[in-house]
């Protein structure tokens, strides 16, 4: 008598044709959208005012160093001799004054 389970069992064909499925309508979405080039510009220029005045010199900093340099938040907090919730709340709280300086941007 065999045992059922040791069967090994194909992934059905539709499961394939799904998936191709999807990559074609990502391509035809592609093919399709309007360009958005020019609200993107204005959003990396509007970004870079933003970051020079509305925020303070400590969250400046941190930003630059989170997302420009690519340092994770501990190394960071090691680098300023701060406490990594500190470095952490810093930049959350620079996130969300550049989210609301920005929001209406577009």
């Amino acid at each position: 008598m065999k045992n059922s389970r040791s069967k090994t069992r194909a992934a059905p064909a539709y499961a394939y044709r799904n998936n191709e499925f999807w990559g074609d309508m990502a391509a035809w979405n592609r093919q399709h959208s309007e360009d958005n080039s020019d609200r993107m510009e204005r959003l990396r220029r509007n970004l870079r005012k933003a970051r020079e005045q509305e925020l303070t010199p400590r969250q400046q900093q941190m930003l630059r160093m989170y997302y420009d340099e690519g340092k994770s938040m501990t190394k960071i907090a090691m680098s300023l001799k701060v406490n990594k919730s500190t470095v952490s709340r810093t930049i959350a709280r620079g996130r969300n004054r550049l989210y609301h300086y920005l929001q209406y941007s577009l």
